[in-house]
C-alpha cells in the first residue's frame, strides 16, 4: 500500500510540474514583427520624484530639446577597396629570402596584398593544408575567404574565386618547399 500511494504521488508531481510548466507560456519567445524606428521631436521629461514633505524637488524643469531626424542615406553594398599605395607595405628587412620570392611571384601574377603579412599568411596556411593532407576543396574555400578579406582585394579587378588559386598555385611553386 505505501508503495501505491508513492507512485500516486510521483505521477501526481509529474503532472503537476508538467501543468507548471506548460503554465508557463506557448513557447512564443521569437518576435513577430520588424519593429519600425520613428523620430520624436521633444524629449520625454524625466519623471518628477518627491524628495520633501512639500513636494517641492528643488529642480528646474528640463529644457525640451528638438531632434532632427537624419536624413536616408543609402550606404554602399560594399566598401570600396582601400588604394595599395594608402597602406603602408610593412618591414621587409625582417623577410627571408623564400618570403620575398613569395611574395614577388604572387606579385608577377597579379597579385598584390595589402601587407606582406596577410600574403605570408595564406601563403603558411596552403603549405600547412597541403602537408596535413588537406583536400584541395578545403585550401580552396578558405584560402578564397582570406584573399577576400584583404583589404586591398577589388573584385572589378579580378574574381576571389582567381585570386585564390593564384595563391595556391604560387605557395606550391615557390613557398613550400
Amino acid at each position: 500500500m505505501h508503495r501505491t500511494r508513492g507512485k500516486a504521488l510521483g505521477v501526481a508531481m509529474a503532472l503537476a510540474a508538467t501543468g507548471l510548466l506548460a503554465a508557463c507560456g506557448d513557447n512564443d519567445s521569437t518576435a513577430s514583427s520588424t519593429p519600425t524606428l520613428t523620430h520624436t521631436t521633444t524629449a520625454s521629461q524625466p519623471p518628477v520624484t518627491s524628495s520633501s514633505a512639500s513636494g517641492d524637488t528643488g529642480q528646474a524643469p528640463a529644457p525640451e530639446s528638438t531632434q532632427q531626424a537624419p536624413e536616408d542615406t543609402v550606404a554602399p553594398e560594399r566598401p570600396e577597396p582601400v588604394p595599395t599605395d594608402a597602406v603602408p607595405q610593412g618591414d621587409t628587412a625582417k623577410l627571408t629570402d623564400n618570403d620575398k620570392k613569395f611574395l614577388e611571384a604572387l606579385k608577377a601574377k597579379g597579385v598584390t596584398s595589402s601587407s606582406p603579412d596577410i600574403a605570408l599568411s595564406i601563403g603558411t596556411y596552403v603549405c600547412q593544408g597541403v602537408a596535413a593532407g588537406a583536400s584541395e576543396q578545403d585550401l580552396t574555400t578558405f584560402v578564397n575567404a582570406m584573399a577576400g578579406s584583404d583589404p586591398s582585394f577589388d573584385p572589378a579587378k579580378m574574381p576571389v574565386e582567381k585570386v585564390g588559386k593564384i595563391y595556391i598555385d604560387t605557395a606550391k611553386q615557390s613557398y613550400c618547399q
